[in-house]
């Protein structure tokens, strides 16, 4: 597969305004990525740039800390999906997670990814978080509550994606789901590091270094 069609050219920073928005867009047609992934506010913004093309709109939803209610990200997911996104990255309620609540943890991945259909649902777990027993748990709960991918981290946290648990994660996940590498991947060895452990998908503000170096 092409390099850049591993790639969700990232940009969710609270100060990011309409033109860096529209910067972000241009790039991603320029590579050819896989997505844009935006905060919801600008999905509408994503949406009429990328229109024709076969780069996607990726938002975030439940974003960054995942602690809000079940009805709140439905809600959110539903919202987002009616203005233009057509994939969709949310955290999972991590409290609950490590409450060892799965249940509570199935229930509401299930419930968006029912709420947005054949929309993929990327569920990111926060893995800077969590241990190897809880990211394997965390993993059989989306595939049982149907998601699409999980995903390592937000990005905002106390750390990144590390190739440690993208292997795990894909080692517990198998070929059901995809995974998504997300957080402190700014350089082409650190991408086909995580590619090599087994990541069908990137998250990344730095597209355009990874893919052709700085200039």
């Amino acid at each position: 597969m092409n390099d850049a069609k591993y790639i969700d050219h990232t940009l969710l920073r609270p100060d990011a305004g309409r033109e860096d928005i529209v910067r972000l867009c241009e790039e991603a047609l320029r590579l050819n990525t896989a997505s844009v992934c935006v905060n919801p506010c600008r999905i509408e913004t994503a949406a009429a740039i990328l229109q024709g093309s076969d780069v996607k709109v990726c938002a975030v939803i439940g974003f960054p800390l995942g602690a809000m209610s079940e009805a709140a990200k439905v809600f959110e997911a539903e919202d987002a999906v009616a203005r233009g996104a057509q994939e969709i990255d949310m955290v999972l309620n991590i409290g609950c997670l490590k409450d060892g609540d799965d249940a509570y943890v199935i229930h509401e991945i299930r419930a968006v990814k029912e709420a947005i259909g054949d929309v993929l649902m990327k569920v990111i777990l926060e893995t800077c978080l969590l241990d190897e027993e809880t990211i394997v748990r965390a993993c059989r709960d989306c595939m049982e509550a149907g998601a699409d991918y999980v995903k390592t981290s937000t990005g905002f946290s106390t750390g990144g994606a590390s190739a440690e648990d993208v292997s795990l994660m894909r080692k517990t996940v198998g070929n059901r789901l995809g995974v998504k590498a997300s957080g402190g991947i700014r350089t082409a060895e650190d991408f086909h590091r995580m590619i090599d452990a087994g990541a069908s998908r990137i998250g990344t503000s730095s597209g355009d270094k990874i893919l052709h170096g700085d200039h």
